[in-house]
């Protein structure tokens, strides 16, 4: 719940000040070109108006709109169909629209001594409504576009594609976790291949809702597997690449009645960390995305191999839990100098367990 709250009014501040910047813009704009047909004087006194009534619009549209995101995105969208999510969403805005100008027209009306028809069906033949729809329309594309792409490129990756900051290789110090499904195999062949994808979308679902409470970002689903990835400095911030792994267990666990109820089992996850340099850059031309090229990546995955081997759920190179600050409420065991597949030299390699 406390994840929940955070989440919502982080993205109640991002609508608020998006909503409030787009409605101010667009009732200075519209004032001046009402002053320049009627003749108005427009003056600071006028100025200072107008932006009231663009921060009061914007506030009231940013919560509705941060509202109805929030709860189609977290508890209403997973089992509907795209277009009509769409469908709903617009009635919705469009019946919160005419309740929230209801509102602000009058005030308008009286403090900037404009001619605005209130009375009772008035939006239907007000032009000025259906230009308001129409700006909203297109701000709330503009602002769903930049959604879905931080949702399709993780959290300041579509920023950094726009400035072009990976145009060029670079290099960075992060933290990356493969994780996988313990025993996918046997499940895919129990299951089928329909109810084991079925699976594997709960389980990343449940996932999903967890990432950006730890700050992370999903590189890429491979299959039934989850590649996740930290700067190294949010990486072991509050251990936050530990943490994740375990709140995901403990998700799962929780939901445990519903797994057993629909799939007959409960889900497993194992997974391997490791952290270091490697080079971030920009790749592809008719499908870009950002990519990561060096050790650390193929380390990780070797290390998330080695699970069943040593029969653990998390392990993770010493390098790494060097620099993290675990307390006592998880125990670390080393496992040994282990000789990964594809790698020359051998890597101090330990187990983390949660009591």
């Amino acid at each position: 719940m406390k994840n929940y709250i955070f989440q919502f009014l982080e993205l109640l501040l991002q609508t608020i000040i998006f909503w409030v910047l787009a409605f101010c813009i667009f009732i200075f704009i519209r004032y001046f070109a009402i002053g320049s047909e009627e003749g108005l004087i427009v003056t600071t006194y006028h100025i200072s108006d107008i932006l009231f009534f663009g921060l009061l619009s914007g506030v009231l549209v940013g919560i509705l709109f941060a509202v109805v995101e929030f709860l189609f995105d977290k508890f209403l969208s997973k089992n509907l169909s795209l277009a009509l999510v769409l469908v709903q969403k617009l009635l919705i805005y469009f019946i919160g629209i005419i309740f929230l100008l209801n509102y602000v027209f009058p005030l308008a009306e009286n403090e900037l001594n404009l001619n605005l028809t209130t009375e009772g069906g008035w939006w239907k033949n007000s032009k000025i409504f259906w230009i308001i729809v129409g700006y909203f329309l297109i701000c709330s594309i503009v602002f769903s576009f930049v959604k879905i792409a931080n949702d399709k490129f993780g959290k300041g990756v579509f920023f950094n594609l726009l400035i072009g900051k990976y145009r060029k290789p670079r290099e960075e110090k992060r933290i990356f976790m493969f994780l996988d499904l313990q025993a996918s195999t046997t499940i895919a062949e129990k299951l089928g291949h329909y109810n084991y994808s079925e699976l594997i979308q709960d389980c990343f679902y449940d996932l999903n809702r967890i990432v950006t409470k730890y700050d992370a970002e999903i590189y890429q689903y491979v299959g039934d597997e989850a590649v996740l990835s930290w700067t190294y400095k949010r990486g072991i911030k509050n251990n936050n690449c530990v943490k994740l792994f375990f709140h995901f267990q403990d998700r799962i666990k929780k939901r445990e009645k519903y797994y057993l109820k629909k799939y007959n089992l409960v889900p497993v996850f194992k997974a391997g960390i490791h952290g270091g340099k490697l080079i971030v850059t920009e790749v592809g031309t008719v499908k870009k995305e950002i990519a990561y090229h060096g050790d650390v990546i193929n380390t990780s995955a070797r290390i998330q191999g080695e699970c069943n081997k040593y029969k653990e759920l998390l392990l993770s190179s010493n390098i790494l839990i060097n620099d993290l600050s675990l307390s006592s409420k998880y125990k670390v065991e080393f496992i040994g100098k282990i000789e990964l597949k594809g790698k020359e030299e051998k890597l101090n390699i330990s187990a983390i367990r949660a009591f």
